[in-house]
């Protein structure tokens, strides 16, 4: 005897087509090597102009920082310089305004050496 099984089509494994079933299938695309090769070059570029940026700057301070020591520097000998010049100023000041002072007479000039 032969035994006969009923398949519809509806149910056919073989032919891909079946109720709520997709006949397509979708592979996931993905990037190739070269692509994430070139990504990963890239990343590491833009991470390398961040980081020698940011050391710029710091030597940027630096500079700044130096200028500003060197003009303070600058500064500290002038403030020295004017302090002398202010004893000198006052030291005269004082010895015009002192009473031995008061006491000598003007100079003048008595005469000149003839030979």
């Amino acid at each position: 005897m032969i035994s006969q099984t009923y398949v519809t089509r509806r149910e056919s494994i073989y032919n891909g087509f079946a109720r709520n079933r997709n006949t397509v299938r979708y592979t996931k695309k993905s990037l190739g090597s070269i692509s994430q090769i070139a990504i990963i070059c890239m990343l590491t570029i833009v991470f390398g102009l961040i980081y020698v940026a940011e050391g710029t700057k710091a030597t940027s301070y630096d500079y700044e920082i130096s200028s500003v020591e060197s003009e303070i520097n600058e500064m500290t000998v002038l403030k020295d310089d004017l302090a002398v010049e202010k004893a000198r100023l006052n030291s005269v000041a004082t010895a015009r305004n002192s009473t031995v002072a008061a006491a000598m007479e003007d100079a003048t000039v008595t005469g000149y050496v003839k030979e």
